[in-house]
């Protein structure tokens, strides 16, 4: 028998996925950052300076992606590129005055946010939910 399309838990995974993010998109837009540009500002403000290599490492991103975005928070004030002193073949992002202050506007909405998704949910299950998604995310890389 074949399966359903509501029973295929990539789907349920991927409409999640952009309730999630049109939600967040939404909350953003007035402060004009989307969404994946938070995850970099957010990278940042745990620790300025990273390389561009680095965001694109941690982000799971490739590089030229993340020249993108990294292009469009420095056009709008948020970050600045620096030349590596040890290697000059690479970038150094850091947190302009503007795109330090933007934090106090950007983790309540993320603190609400983190709120809402995990609402009624324990912390056990959302462990559960972490590893059972690691483990499908290593699956899928298994078989590229």
């Amino acid at each position: 028998m074949k399966t359903r399309f509501n029973d295929y838990i990539s789907i349920k995974i991927h409409q999640i996925d952009l309730t999630l993010t049109s939600y967040i998109k939404d909350k953003l837009a007035h402060l004009n950052i989307a969404p994946e540009q938070n995850l970099i500002l957010m990278l940042l403000w745990e620790e300025d300076g990273l390389s561009q290599n680095e965001i694109a490492r941690r982000l799971d991103k490739d590089k030229s992606n993340i020249t993108r975005m990294l292009s469009s928070l420095e056009k709008k004030g948020f970050i600045k590129k620096s030349m590596n002193k040890e290697d000059s073949r690479s970038l150094n992002v850091y947190l302009t005055e503007n795109g330090k202050n933007l934090s106090e506007h950007v983790y309540p909405i993320t603190e609400e946010f983190h709120s809402i998704v995990t609402s009624g949910i324990a912390k056990e299950e959302l462990r559960i939910v972490e590893d059972v998604l690691t483990k499908m995310r290593r699956n899928v890389e298994g078989n590229k």
